[in-house]
């Protein structure tokens, strides 16, 4: 709680604004407000499928490589620590798996696709700012095993979450 508190704080300080979350419950998601600053802010990789509250999965077979955009890392800051889930453990779609923190706000991080957790990204223990500087490759967070592939088509496709942050 004092996390969610801390990060509106920091959100209300910065002009940014909460919104609900994509899948429901009151939990927060980052997005930047105007448009124009939304334009100027990270890639979105091709080939991923992204949440409204900003995650990313990669789909291979039946495994999902899941982490935060780079719009979301660009709202973040720069990014001091992420809360890894354990291996083994399962999620819903939408279910909070962890925590990415930085030098501005701390943020819940959701599963895109319900599945149980095969693999996490320890590098991140050490390196965090990964996801700062690689979001989609070297600042993945977990892999997935998909336990619900119907759940990819609640996601957007790249043309539409760049829609989606432009707004």
């Amino acid at each position: 709680m004092a996390l969610r508190n801390l990060a509106a704080s920091a959100l209300n300080a910065s002009g940014l604004r909460a919104l609900s979350h994509p899948f429901g419950g009151a939990d927060f998601a980052l997005k930047v407000a105007g448009s124009a600053a939304a334009r100027a802010f990270g890639t979105v990789a091709e080939g991923c499928k992204y949440a409204k509250s900003h995650e990313w999965a990669k789909v291979d077979g039946d495994v999902a490589t899941v982490g935060i955009s780079d719009h979301a890392q660009s709202e973040l800051g720069d990014v001091v620590y992420v809360e890894l889930p354990e291996v083994g453990r399962k999620f819903d779609q939408g279910e909070t798996f962890g925590v990415v923190e930085s030098v501005k706000a701390a943020s819940d991080v959701y599963a895109p696709v319900s599945g149980e957790v095969v693999e996490v990204n320890t590098e991140l223990s050490d390196k965090p700012a990964t996801i700062n500087t690689d979001p989609y490759a070297g600042g993945w967070i977990m892999k997935l095993k998909m336990s619900n592939k119907g759940d990819l088509s609640k996601l957007m496709d790249a043309a539409a979450y760049k829609a989606e942050i432009s707004e």
